[in-house]
């Protein structure tokens, strides 16, 4: 085993201790937080009560972080956010394989954003500076937008393209690769390639889909 493997292995070992010992460390207090809970007056623990402490969503992301292997951009947003004392402007943004939509949750403290993420595991979360959250949604379909809109054809360049729209406004929205014309034009129906340069018109993800899948064999190498 050479020194760059047993450094690495090292590195790897360190990682999983120093996680451990923080789920450990907040494990314990969640602990001692329900044992001193159990002698408290019922005035006193009906107060704690009311609200959960950010101790125990802190723990729950930690634990479900190590069964995730969330990236170091994951982590340290939750390390930022659990130090985070002030009310944050949130924003959830819907990424789509075609189109991008944003929706405003106005300002939420601490537990609340906590509170989110954790009923939606696969949002990401991002500080976009001056006392805003963002947290990015991945949609693997497109936007009620491009369902309406969307359309494949040919730009001027000969790329296989999205367009907003109809083609002859040449709003491209999206460009994948160009198109050998002459094989299509010795190969394919004078229909198809009709269609193709009119516009075809894409409604759901599975039409996005076959139409890439149809043309790709018919892209020009390099």
């Amino acid at each position: 085993m050479n020194a760059s493997r047993i450094k690495k292995k090292l590195q790897k070992q360190w990682r999983w201790w120093k996680r451990r010992s923080l789920t450990l460390g907040l494990s314990s207090l969640v602990i001692a937080m329900v044992w001193i809970s159990m002698y408290l007056p019922d005035r006193v623990q009906s107060l704690l009560s009311t609200k959960p402490p950010v101790a125990i969503e802190t723990l729950q992301y930690y634990q479900q972080a190590e069964a995730m292997d969330d990236t170091p951009e994951d982590v340290n947003f939750w390390k930022a956010l659990n130090k985070s004392k002030e009310m944050n402007e949130v924003t959830v943004r819907h990424s789509y394989v075609c189109g991008e939509e944003e929706r405003t949750l106005g300002k939420l403290n601490t537990d609340e954003i906590y509170n989110l993420l954790n009923e939606h595991p696969s949002w990401k979360g991002q500080f976009a500076g001056q006392g805003k959250v963002i947290l990015n949604e991945t949609i693997l379909d497109l936007s009620p937008t491009c369902k309406e809109r969307a359309y494949m054809s040919l730009d001027r360049d000969g790329n296989l393209s999205l367009f907003d729209g109809p083609p002859v406004q040449d709003k491209v929205i999206k460009t994948f690769f160009q198109l050998d014309i002459n094989s299509m034009e010795s190969s394919l129906p004078d229909d198809a390639l009709r269609h193709l340069y009119d516009g075809i018109r894409i409604q759901d993800i599975d039409e996005y889909n076959s139409v890439l899948s149809t043309f790709s064999d018919y892209a020009r190498e390099g």
